[in-house]
This record gives C-alpha cells, sequence and structure tokens, in this order.
C-alpha cells in the first residue's frame, strides 16, 4: 500500500531551513523516501510551492520567535500524534568583518539563528521525540564549527557554540534513547549562503567558489543527513564531517 502523509506507519519529519538549500534538499529527499515532512522557514510562498511539487506540508514559522514554535509543535502534534526526527537546517552567516570590525547586529543575528533557534525548537519537540522512545535529532552545524578562520569570526562563534549544545544534548538525552546526530558541511555551493552573508553581492559570492572543481551541492549534504536520519536506530553516526575533494581545510581549497 502506498504510503500517504495520513498514514500511521508513516515516520515524521520536521525540517527547518527548509525554503532553499540544504533544508529543502533535505525535505524533498525524506519525503521521497516516504517520510511525512513539514517542512518548516519563514518564507510562506517557497514552502507552498515546495509542497506542491513534492509533497511535504508546509509549516511558515520564525523560529526566532517563541510562539511561533509553540504554535508549529502543537501543529505538528496535533496532526500527527508524533515525531520521529527533528533535523535543524535553519541557519546562515551574515558579513566576513575581522573581530575588530565586528558588527554588533551580524553578531547577534547569526547567535540568534544558528543557537538560540535551534535551541527553542529542540526544547518544543523533546518531549515528544522522549515520548516516541526511538527519536532522532540532527544538527547542521559546519566546517566553520571545528576551524576557526580569519574573517569568520562570528560565524565561528556561532557554530561552535551550536556544536557545543549538540555535544550536550547528546549527552542529556541519552538516557530517553534519542539518536543525536550533527553534520558539519564544509564548501557547499547554495543558492544564498553566501549571497546572503556578503549583503547580496552576486559577484563577491559567484567567487567562493570560481575555480573549485565540483563544490559540494545541497544535495549531497541531503544525502548524507538523510542516510544517517534512516539507519537502524541503534546506530548514532556522532559527528559527520563532509567536505568536497577540493577543500582539504578552510583555508587551503584548490582552485583550477
Amino acid at each position: 500500500m502506498t504510503e500517504t502523509p495520513s498514514s500511521a506507519t508513516t515516520r515524521v519529519a520536521v525540517v527547518t531551513g527548509a525554503s532553499t538549500g540544504i533544508g529543502e534538499a533535505t525535505a524533498r529527499r525524506l519525503r521521497g523516501e516516504g517520510w511525512t515532512v513539514y517542512a518548516v522557514a519563514r518564507r510562506e510562498d517557497r514552502l507552498t510551492a515546495l509542497a506542491q511539487e513534492s509533497g511535504v506540508i508546509a509549516a511558515a514559522c520564525d523560529i526566532t520567535v517563541e510562539a511561533d514554535v509553540t504554535a508549529l509543535r502543537d501543529r505538528v502534534l496535533a496532526e500527527q500524534g508524533r515525531i520521529d526526527a527533528l533535523v535543524n537546517i535553519s541557519g546562515g552567516a551574515r558579513g566576513t568583518d575581522r573581530v575588530g570590525e565586528a558588527k554588533d547586529e551580524d553578531w547577534t543575528w547569526m547567535y540568534e539563528v544558528n543557537v538560540l533557534g535551534t535551541m527553542r525548537v529542540t526544547r518544543a519537540f523533546l518531549p515528544a521525540l522522549r515520548e516516541n522512545g526511538e527519536g532522532t535529532v540532527l544538527n547542521l552545524t559546519s566546517l566553520a564549527a571545528q576551524r576557526a578562520y580569519e574573517g569568520g569570526a562570528g560565524y565561528n562563534a556561532a557554530k561552535f557554540a551550536e556544536h557545543a549544545m549538540t555535544e550536550a544534548l547528546r549527552l542529556e538525552e541519552v538516557e530517553h534513547n534519542i539518536r543525536v546526530v550533527e553534520v558539519a558541511p564544509g564548501l557547499v555551493q547554495t543558492p544564498e549562503f553566501s549571497l546572503n552573508r556578503l549583503g547580496g553581492d552576486a559577484a563577491a559570492a559567484d567567487a567562493v567558489y570560481a575555480g573549485v572543481e565540483k563544490p559540494l551541492t545541497s544535495d549531497d549534504v541531503a544525502r548524507v543527513c538523510a542516510f544517517a536520519i534512516t539507519l537502524p536506530h541503534h546506530v548514532d553516526l556522532d559527528l559527520i564531517t563532509i567536505k568536497p575533494v577540493a577543500q582539504a581545510a578552510p583555508h587551503k581549497v584548490i582552485r583550477r
């Protein structure tokens, strides 16, 4: 029998950051594998288009707003009665200033979205994940959570914090049999990450990937996320670092 979003046997995932890039690709892939997927982001028009194309459930939500997160949780549990996987993809970077020229508003935004937003959504769904008995939380961090680099301090700080939160969560929730996975991508060519980071400068954003043979794509990372989530529950890929072959380290990228 073909599974539908209302099927009681269908696994349920909530994927944040689903209006573009890795979040969108992960939502599409999980839905393609038969999951009921709540695609979460602020831009309702993009979610509606994604829902029409793929069969995900559009769920407009600003994860920096507590009332929005509460409403999201209440909706998912009212409609499905459960959640099997929470996939925290939402995040981003703003600016490439060094610490000496750092802008408060950029750092505040990065911490709010990458750290506090992830915390709010996770906190909201933890009781249901515990009740599930085999719940999974996957947090998308970054290679920037492992290696600092010049001009990256604000993003480094936010992603290092998200990495630490993920490790603490794994320790805290193991007694509830919650699997906690961290996926840390390196150079991924997505439509918006570098464009947003560089203030909408398309030429500067294109230069980030110029000459790099086969940077990662959103779907590359989505495949890894889906693989980690769909493994037997007793298998926990604690930390997966994924880079293109051309990127040996944040500071060493081969350009041809």
